[in-house]
């Protein structure tokens, strides 16, 4: 009883916090296991915020109009992934419906405006995944009727932490279940209590690899205790990181699948698929740079130090783009171009891939990988 209580007290206070936020509240009923997705709440934001297209697939299909844009999604959502479907919408005979919409990198169309502020983000406590078992995750995070995150909590109160939650996800969620398939639908998942957390973006039984999703303690590992005096180090991630507009900014910005392409030895291609999440320091670092930028403008010099290991290429690949389309708050963007220089050649392959799948249109990114009159024509 003591163990139910005191998580129950922890999920009550992330979700207060979330509801709080701009989050609503789904009950696990609402949630179609075998489809796994919310099926109603995706509806009624398509219906919402895209009646026009709605209207011309009503006279098609009548009646059936719901189940067909079901149908629709989630095939796109098997086929594509969650993260692309999320971000380019999906096709339903012949036309795009959105099940998303991000902030505009500027105010100059209010229409656009409103259509993020649309968004139904919703909180699940306790959500009852399988049509197999009665298993239940703790907390659930949905976007518009998809499930985007989850968590494992525990209390070290009821003598639990992370490792407990760790090994809940490696021995007892089943990552052939429909909500746990590896990019279709959940694309993070956290194992926290109240002193640390930790995640993971693909569950693969008892290979799940788990990172540290952690601020750090006077130089070290861990976490600072709350500022509030809650008792929870880990606050800051419902109150910051999960909170409303950070989560879609994370979903259109920052989440990106990382494959590579090798031969083995025996002559055959494999194929490796990462989704990858930034941790802590690496979100810190981008959004205090981009702050800074909004703020101060051109001309100031900053220094960011990462350890061996801790990811620069991907922090440089998300402030590179974040730059490029950033405005000032006149509405007015801040930089024309934005060049990455290295002085190691290893890493420049890295950058260049890196930043590449950000955005790989035509004449947004382009990689100098021949001599300096590429770079020369590049820059003109």
């Amino acid at each position: 009883m003591m163990k139910q209580t005191s998580e129950a007290a922890f999920e009550t206070a992330i979700e207060t916090v979330l509801l709080g936020n701009g989050y609503g509240k789904l009950p696990s009923g609402a949630f179609d296991t075998k489809r796994a997705i919310f099926p109603e709440e995706a509806l009624v934001f398509i219906r919402e915020t895209q009646a026009k297209t709605w209207e011309k697939l009503e006279a098609l299909h009548g009646p059936e109009t719901s189940e067909r844009v079901l149908q629709a999604l989630c095939k796109w959502l098997d086929t594509h992934g969650a993260l692309t479907t999320l971000r380019h919408g999906f096709k339903c005979f012949g036309k795009t419906l959105r099940i998303a919409f991000f902030r505009p990198a500027h105010g100059l169309n209010p229409e656009l405006e409103g259509r993020y502020r649309a968004n139904r983000l919703g909180i699940t406590r306790q959500l009852y995944f399988s049509n197999k078992n009665q298993k239940s995750l703790d907390v659930v995070l949905s976007v518009n009727g998809v499930p985007v995150v989850t968590l494992e909590l525990k209390n070290p109160l009821s003598g639990q932490t992370t490792a407990n939650a760790i090994h809940q996800y490696r021995h007892d969620r089943d990552p052939r279940e429909p909500i746990f398939l590896f990019t279709k639908r959940t694309l993070v998942h956290f194992a926290v209590d109240t002193e640390e957390a930790h995640m993971t973006t693909r569950l693969a039984g008892t290979s799940t690899h788990f990172l540290p999703f952690n601020r750090g303690s006077q130089g070290g590992a861990g976490n600072e205790p709350d500022k509030d005096g809650r008792n929870y180090k880990t606050a800051y991630l419902w109150e910051e990181v999960l909170q409303r507009d950070s989560l879609l900014d994370l979903l259109e910005r920052f989440l990106h699948l990382n494959v590579e392409e090798k031969v083995t030895d025996e002559g055959k291609k494999v194929r490796k698929e990462t989704m990858i999440f930034p941790r802590y320091h690496q979100l810190q670092a981008v959004r205090e740079l981009v702050m800074a930028a909004s703020s101060e403008g051109v001309g100031h010099n900053y220094l960011v130090e990462h350890s061996a290991g801790s990811g620069k290429s991907n922090t440089i690949g998300w402030l590179a783009h974040r730059l490029s389309s950033l405005h000032s708050g006149q509405d007015e963007r801040i930089f024309d171009s934005v060049v990455v220089i290295t002085d190691r050649v290893v890493l420049d392959r890295q950058l260049q891939n890196t930043i590449y799948q950000f955005d790989h249109r035509q004449g947004v990114v382009l990689k100098i990988d021949e001599d300096s009159r590429q770079l020369a024509e590049a820059l003109e």
